[in-house]
């Protein structure tokens, strides 16, 4: 775009601000082509709650290696007129959500699972009969959308959702992960044709720094065969009570308890033990396992192959201020750990990109602290167009005695996710991706997706305080050795349909987790044969028929899930699915009572309540922790240049003298 082109549309967006501040951003939603976040507005009128959420409480329950997490959202209508919420949040990536109800007053409704159409079709059909109605809907694997309809003037209406995920220990660590907020997605550019333009990516958002406008509340219980030591949170300022025994009680302090960024709990057993072994769950019609099996302890290895690392920084507008300081930090201490016979080149993305140099460098002092000049100066600003800076270091010439590593710094707030993963899939020989999510309320399926399809392993720093550890695991992550070339056998065990398919080399100190279903008796064992640094070896753990328990009926969900979530992998580089996977997946949804990409929870109360229809109002998010209103925004297809700002203040200056011309004029007639 040229300088003339750019000052008609700056001109022309001065002449908008003509009109009353707030006017246009209050009766215009968000653009229908791009489909952005954008900033709430509340209305001055009282007659409409247009934040009508009032609080997310959280109970979750581990036993072992599995939580059960139950969430509940308390929608109230403090106005005068009926309404019909919608509220977008976020999951864990290994949620499996089994369960939903509604409940009006003292009445009780049990969700029903339903094919996706199907359940949009039965809650718009009830929304204009006036009964109350609440549909739950998966937007993405950690993204979900709440619709509850016909809350009258003065209703609590509480819906109540039911997950349970695994928790695998890393290094004899286990950390439970709760995202509170969505954080605002890149839809992507008319210009480079990446962007997925969904629905429900245009949602209202809170400027940065205010408080969130709904109360958040979480109550947490670990019960352990082992005593639980070291319980903290790198997020919220938390209570403990039992610390050292077998059962643990976590709450929120009270003056603590802002949804603006993700709860994070980490906790150890004494002597850092894992507890390999098999749970069983025996059903009616079909039985479940799942294996934990610890591999062998790592060795320093003497002899690695040179290394060649990609680091892909992204600079865009949601990463300004503290989470690219954190980015910086992270990212200098990376480059700067890196061993004399490695090689690297950083590639910065925003809505373009560019490298620091045609092929990638000797780790020398020289290198580096050029590299690190580089990284300071960026400050963030712009789209985030990963597609097409993942492209670009893919097409990079390559040295075939090295083995290369993407290393991807982002906060993930894009839309692209499945296009991003079929990209590393297609090219893994090419190359490992490592992701490294930055900032409190990361796109962690974008961030454990890559790694997944790379073979890598993803890495989280919520604050800067975290980078250099962070920064330090990775280092150890890849410099020990792989366990590598990995091949199951199960003695004595009827057992089938087994997630993963095969089991992927392991890089970290974590156990090999299977799941699957058996028939017949529960005896065998199950073992894990491969290739340490230090040679052959190999783990067993014995089946014991003793561990069938009831109380492991969670395995369903979770085998059901984490099958979901291979097919998931199987999406075109469109983002579009097979017919056959749809059905697939279609079909274990309904199953197993899952909610997926094409089931949903839907859940009618029989009363007729509302005759006299209702507005529908977008519950707003707040901005992410440390997160600046740069986030937020129309499609960019470049980072704009730095005039472009002193354009966009010259057309605030006109704007306000056109505001106060038009007031004048308004006075004299």
């Amino acid at each position: 775009m040229n300088w003339f082109r750019k000052l008609a549309a700056v001109l022309a967006a001065a002449a908008s601000l003509g009109a009353p501040p707030g006017a246009w951003a209050e009766e215009s939603p968000p653009d229908s082509k791009t489909l952005a976040p954008y900033f709430f507005i509340d209305s001055s009128d009282p007659s409409v709650d247009r934040l009508p959420l009032k609080s997310t409480d959280v109970e979750v329950k581990i036993a072992g290696v599995i939580a059960d997490v139950k969430v509940t959202q308390h929608y109230k209508n403090e106005g005068t007129r009926p309404i019909e919420a919608r509220y977008v949040f976020p999951a864990s990536t290994r949620a499996a959500v089994y369960g939903m109800r509604m409940r009006v007053g003292k009445r009780l409704v049990e969700a029903q699972i339903r094919e996706k159409q199907q359940a949009r079709a039965e809650y718009e059909t009830a929304k204009k009969e006036g009964k109350s109605a609440s549909l739950l809907e998966q937007q993405r694997p950690n993204v979900f959308q709440m619709n509850v309809a016909n809350i009258m003037p003065g209703d609590d209406i509480a819906v109540e959702l039911n997950y349970t995920e695994t928790l695998v220990p890393t290094e004899g660590k286990y950390q439970f992960v709760f995202p509170t907020v969505v954080g605002p997605r890149y839809n992507g550019s008319t210009a480079s044709g990446s962007g997925v333009k969904e629905q429900w990516v245009a949602q209202p958002t809170q400027h940065a720094g205010e408080a969130p406008k709904s109360a958040f509340g979480m109550k947490l219980v670990i019960d352990s065969p082992i005593p639980v030591k070291e319980v903290s949170s790198s997020s919220h300022t938390i209570r403990v009570a039992g610390k050292d025994s077998r059962r643990v009680e976590v709450n929120l302090d009270a003056a603590n308890n802002n949804g603006n960024r993700d709860f994070i709990l980490d906790y150890s057993l004494a002597g850092k033990e894992i507890e390999s072994g098999v749970m069983l769950y025996q059903g009616k019609d079909e039985n479940f396992f799942l294996a934990l099996i610890e591999p062998p302890k790592r060795v320093t290895g003497n002899e690695i192959v040179p290394r060649e690392y990609i680091f892909i920084l992204d600079i865009s507008g949601s990463m300004h201020g503290y989470p690219l300081e954190t980015a910086k930090t992270l990212l200098r201490k990376l480059v700067g750990g890196l061993k004399p016979s490695d090689s690297f080149n950083v590639m910065l993305f925003a809505g373009d990109n560019s490298i620091l140099a045609p092929t990638s460098l000797p780790a020398t002092n020289e290198n580096i602290d050029k590299a690190i000049s580089v990284i300071n100066r960026q400050q963030g600003g712009g789209g985030t167009e990963l597609l097409p800076a993942m492209r670009r270091a893919l097409a990079l010439p390559r040295d075939d005695s090295r083995a290369r590593s993407f290393v991807v710094i982002t906060d993930g707030y894009i839309t692209v996710e499945k296009q991003a993963f079929e990209l590393v899939r297609n090219n893994l020989n090419n190359a490992n991706v490592f992701s490294f999510g930055i900032g409190s309320s990361v796109n962690r399926h974008l961030m454990e997706g890559l790694a997944h399809a790379g073979q890598g392993e993803a890495f989280i720093a919520t604050d800067s305080t975290q980078a250099e550890a962070v920064a330090e695991k990775f280092r150890r992550y890849v410099e020990s050795p792989v366990w590598t070339h990995l091949k199951l056998k199960i003695d004595g065990l009827d057992a089938y349909d087994i997630q993963p398919a095969s089991v992927p080399d392991l890089f970290a100190s974590r156990p090999v987790v299977l799941m699957g279903k058996w028939r017949g008796e529960p005896k065998g064992s199950i073992t894990i044969a491969g290739h340490a640094g230090n040679g052959p070896a190999s783990r067993s753990v014995t089946i014991d028929a003793s561990r069938v328990s009831p109380d492991s009926s969670a395995l369903r969900y979770l085998w059901a899930r984490s099958r979901i979530a291979d097919l998931a992998d199987t999406t075109l580089l469109d983002g579009s699915a097979s017919e056959e996977t749809v059905r697939t997946v279609t079909e274990l949804g309904l199953k197993y009572n899952l909610l997926t990409d094409y089931t949903s929870f839907i859940a009618v109360d029989k009363v007729i309540r509302n005759t006299e229809g209702s507005d529908t109002v977008d519950q707003p998010l707040p901005m992410p922790e440390g997160v600046s209103d740069l986030a937020l925004g129309s499609e960019v297809p470049s980072t704009p240049e730095p005039e472009f700002y002193a354009l966009i203040a010259m057309a605030g200056g006109i704007g306000a003298w056109l505001r106060r011309r038009k007031q004048g004029r308004e006075k004299k007639s």
